[in-house]
C-alpha cells in the first residue's frame, strides 16, 4: 500500500465564497477595538440545487468518472411513506432521519426519495449520521416487513422486529414471501440474533440445491428448523473429529422437528446407516447407477470446514497419466501443508463428501472434456460439460457387479460396470469409481426453488 502525506498549503489572504459560507470575518488591526466573538452551535442542511444543473462534462471526463469508486445507493423503495410523513419538505425529512423521530420502519421509506432528488448517500451520513450501509440495511428491511404485512402475518411477529428489527429482516430478503413469514415466526419462537437470521436464510435458500445429499428427503423443506437441522448434519459429516461430529449431530437433533428428520439423525448418531445409505445429488441414481453424481455448487469450497486434495490429469493422457500421478500426499504441520512423494503440475481440492474421505492413498482425479466416457445414457447437459471422475488406484481388482471402474481400453480412458468386465474376462481396472463431480453452475439444474413454494 502506497500512503502519500500532503503538506498544507500556507495561509492565504484569498477567500472562497460560496452559497453555503457565510462571508469571512474582517482581519483585527491594532486600530480596531476587539470584538468578542461568542461561539454558537448551528447545523447547516446542503440541499441539492436543481435550477442551475452543473454543466455536461466532455467525453474523456465522462470516462474518467466512470472509472471512479461509486458510492452504494439504497434500492427505490418498495414500502409506502406513512401518511404523517408524506406532507413534509426535505429539511423537515432530514431532521426526521437525523432524530430517528418514529420507528425504523416508518423513516426508512424516507430515505430513498431523497437520494432520488439527488442527495448522494454519503451526503445522507454527513447530515443525518446514517451510515450507507445502515441506510441500505433499512431500506431493505422495510421492504422485507412490508412483504410480511401483505402476508397477513400475526401482530405479535411484526411487533417483534419493532425495535431493531432491520438487521433481522434483512438476512432474510433473498427468501420468498412464504418463506419470509414461516422464517420470521421461527425468528421469533426463538428470540434470534442478525446472525442467527443469516445462518437461517442460508440454510433455506441452500436446501433446493442439496437434492441428493445424504439424508436430504428425510428433512421437510417447508419446515424453517428442518433446513436449519440439516445443514448442521451437512457439517457434522464434513468433521473428521469424533467429537466435533458428535456434537453437530447433536445440535442439529435438537433443532430439527419433523419426525423422519429426527429419526436419520439419531439413526447417524448411533452409527446405523448403512455405507452409501442416503448418498448421492441430483436425483442420487440415475439409471440404476451406483455411483454418486454431484454437481458442484459455487463457493461450496469455500464454505466446506473439511477439503480434499488430489492430483489432476487429463483423459488424454490416458493410463500413463494415471499411474504417474503421486501415490502419497497429505497434510503436514500445525498448517496443514500438503506434500506429496513427487512433484505434479495440476490439484483440485473439492469439499470433504463421504465417498471421498473414504480414499485414503492414491486418490487420483481424471478430466474428461464431456460425459460420453460415462457407461450409462447421457442427457445432452452431460455431453456439452466436462466432468471430474475421482478414482481409487488402491482399489484395482473388479469386484462388485454394480460398481464402475475407471479402464483403458482402445487407447482411451473410459469408465466400465463392474458386470461387464466380468463377462469380458477382466478382473483388474485402474481404479475403482468413488464419485463423479460435475462443475458448478449459475443456475441449478436440478431443482428450482419455485417448485418449492
Amino acid at each position: 500500500m502506497i500512503s502519500f502525506t500532503l503538506n498544507p498549503p500556507p495561509p492565504t489572504t484569498h477567500f472562497l465564497h460560496t452559497p453555503f459560507l457565510s462571508p469571512p470575518i474582517p482581519t483585527l488591526t491594532p486600530h480596531h477595538k476587539p470584538t468578542k466573538l461568542h461561539r454558537t452551535t448551528t447545523s447547516a442542511i446542503i440541499i441539492p440545487s436543481s435550477s442551475n444543473p452543473p454543466p455536461k462534462p466532455n467525453p474523456q471526463q465522462q470516462q474518467q468518472l466512470q472509472k471512479l469508486y461509486q458510492p452504494f445507493r439504497p434500492p427505490p423503495s418498495q414500502s409506502p411513506i406513512p401518511p404523517k410523513y408524506r406532507n413534509l419538505d426535505t429539511p423537515a425529512r432530514l431532521d426526521v432521519l437525523t432524530n430517528r423521530l418514529g420507528v425504523w420502519y416508518e423513516y426508512a421509506p424516507l430515505i430513498p426519495p431523497l437520494i432520488q432528488d439527488g442527495f448522494d448517500p454519503s451526503t445522507l451520513e454527513e447530515i443525518t449520521g446514517i451510515s450507507g450501509a445502515e441506510q441500505n440495511i433499512l431500506v431493505v428491511g422495510a421492504q422485507v416487513r412490508e412483504s410480511l404485512v401483505q402476508s397477513d402475518v400475526d401482530p405479535e411477529i411484526l411487533e417483534f422486529f419493532d425495535k431493531g428489527g432491520a438487521e433481522l429482516l434483512y438476512e432474510i430478503r433473498l427468501l420468498s414471501n412464504n418463506q419470509r413469514a414461516d422464517a420470521a415466526k421461527y425468528m421469533l419462537e426463538n428470540k434470534f440474533e442478525p446472525s442467527d437470521a443469516q445462518e437461517l436464510a442460508r440454510a433455506i435458500k441452500d436446501y433446493p440445491r442439496r437434492r441428493g445429499d445424504r439424508g436430504w428427503e428425510r428433512f421437510d423443506y417447508t419446515l424453517p428448523a428442518d433446513c436449519l437441522a440439516f445443514m448442521y448434519y451437512r457439517q457434522a459429516l464434513e468433521y473428521r473429529e469424533s467429537e466435533l461430529r458428535t456434537s453437530a449431530l447433536e445440535k442439529a437433533l435438537s433443532v430439527a422437528v419433523s419426525d423422519r428428520a429426527k429419526e436419520w439423525i439419531t439413526k447417524e448418531l448411533e452409527g446405523k446407516i448403512n455405507e452409501g445409505e442416503g448418498q448421492g445429488r441430483g436425483g442420487g441414481v440415475i439409471d440404476g447407477v451406483k455411483v454418486p453424481v454431484v454437481r458442484l455448487n459455487l463457493g461450496e469450497i469455500a464454505e466446506a470446514t473439511v477439503v480434499a486434495v488430489f492430483p489432476v490429469c487429463n483423459s488424454e493422457d490416458k493410463s500413463k497419466g494415471v499411474e504417474e500421478a503421486p501415490w502419497e500426499y497429505r497434510g503436514k504441520g500445525h498448517f496443514g501443508i500438503v506434500e506429496a512423494d513427487k512433484g505434479w503440475k495440476r490439484w483440485v481440492v473439492l469439499p470433504a463428501w463421504a465417498p471421498v474421505m473414504g480414499v485414503k492413498e492414491g486418490g487420483v482425479a481424471v478430466a474428461f472434456s464431456d460425459g460420453r466416457a460415462l457407461p450409462w445414457r447421457v442427457n445432452r447437459r452431460y455431453k456439452e460439460e466436462s466432468i471430474l471422475v475421482v478414482a481409487d488406484r488402491g482399489r484395482k481388482e473388479v469386484t462388485e457387479d454394480d460398481g464402475f471402474y475407471l479402464i483403458s481400453s482402445e487407447d482411451e480412458l473410459k469408465l466400465e460396470r463392474g458386470a461387464t468386465l466380468k463377462e469380458k474376462g477382466c478382473t483388474e481396472c485402474l481404479g475403482s469409481v468413488v464419485i463423479v463431480v460435475r462443475p458448478p453452475r449459475e443456475s441449478n439444474d436440478d431443482i428450482s426453488p419455485e417448485e418449492w413454494d
